[in-house]
């Protein structure tokens, strides 16, 4: 395993921030469903909260930028943040609503399952247009994170992401754009709906993670093979070419018996292709493990891993956020590269 240079263990301290909702998330305990339980775990979450708080473990100063409502739920959410090591300088205040999501613990055959509750009513979704300063915020940041999810909210939410991507791009800060395409969130025709929001924030993009499923169902590219890695090495260099996009990076999982999972992450960078390690394990909670995944390449981009490095530790970043309870990655840059040392020894490859 190649040795990571010494600025990218310590981190550069720059300061990145993500656009997003904050959610309060309601868990079942154990592997009841929400019939049979009678005791809900709140915390908050959201892909900004994961991605802000990842990177802030690794060394930079993370901000999130989202409405809160004013009152003792908007609060809670402030002071779990806070713990986290999110600075909230950027967060405004403003309406009565948070939106929830319920948990249920999947077991063998039984797939986990999230239910979400008022979420279009929320103080994000329904902030007004004109709610953030947008340059106030480019001022401040090197480089903003908007995902695919929050693009789905409403027309008010993905102007308000639009703007804000032209805004930091103008101030010569990146951005990166998740695609986590959820079609459940985009109705009816959601392909032809969304794709057109997804060019346009694609067009912005600096880094962007999406795989060949992406490109194939938002972006309506073809392809004749059936092989998803095929599929990959032909779609993901147009994709790059057509909207000028530096780096693509993803995963692809495969789920095996007993709640074993496979993952191995790829990065496309000038021209070529890297894929981390086959990383085999088992998993204890998956969701999050993807903005970990995310964070990993964030973190390499900024402080000058080579692609080799970058896709092992992404990748093993996102292994070790399936080993913890809750959404939001919590490993250390210390703890990922000792993962890393171990995994000469004890990963299946």
């Amino acid at each position: 395993m190649p040795e990571i240079p010494a600025d990218a263990q310590t981190g550069a301290g720059c300061r990145v921030a993500a656009f997003g909702e904050v959610m309060m998330r309601l868990q079942v305990p154990g592997y009841e469903t929400l019939a049979q339980g009678s005791e809900l775990k709140y915390t908050f979450s959201g892909t900004g909260v994961n991605i802000t708080s990842a990177l802030s473990r690794l060394g930079h100063d993370g901000y999130l930028v989202t409405t809160l409502p004013s009152n003792p739920l908007g609060e809670a959410a402030i002071a779990y943040l806070r713990r986290l090591g999110i600075s909230t300088s950027l967060i405004q205040r403003g309406g009565k609503y948070i939106g929830m999501y319920f948990l249920e613990n999947g077991f063998g055959p039984r797939p986990g399952r999230v239910t979400y509750t008022d979420r279009l009513g929320s103080s994000f979704n329904t902030a007004h247009p004109d709610h953030y300063d947008e340059e106030q915020i480019a001022r401040r940041i090197e480089l903003i994170h908007f995902c695919g999810i929050t693009l789905a909210m409403n027309d008010t939410v993905r102007q308000q992401m639009k703007q804000l991507a032209v805004t930091v791009r103008r101030q010569n800060g990146q951005v990166v754009f998740d695609c986590n395409y959820r079609p459940t969130l985009w109705g009816n025709d959601s392909y032809e709906i969304a794709r057109p929001h997804y060019e346009q924030m694609l067009e912005h993009a600096d880094i962007v993670m999406m795989n060949e499923r992406d490109a194939i169902g938002i972006l309506g590219m073809d392809t004749a093979t059936v092989d998803r890695l095929d599929q990959l090495k032909q779609l993901i260099p147009h994709v790059a070419k057509k909207y000028d996009i530096a780096v693509i990076a993803g995963t692809h999982r495969a789920i095996h018996e007993n709640n074993m999972h496979s993952l191995q992450g790829y990065i496309y960078k000038n021209g070529t292709f890297v894929f981390s390690q086959i990383l085999t394990f088992p998993v204890h909670d998956r969701i999050g493990a993807g903005d970990a995944y995310t964070a990993g390449i964030i973190h390499g981009q900024l402080t000058g891993m080579d692609m080799q490095q970058m896709a092992d530790y992404a990748a093993t970043a996102a292994m070790l956020a399936h080993t913890v309870t809750g959404d939001t990655p919590v490993s250390t840059d210390m703890e990922i590269r000792q993962a890393m040392m171990m995994q000469g020894r004890d990963v299946d490859r």
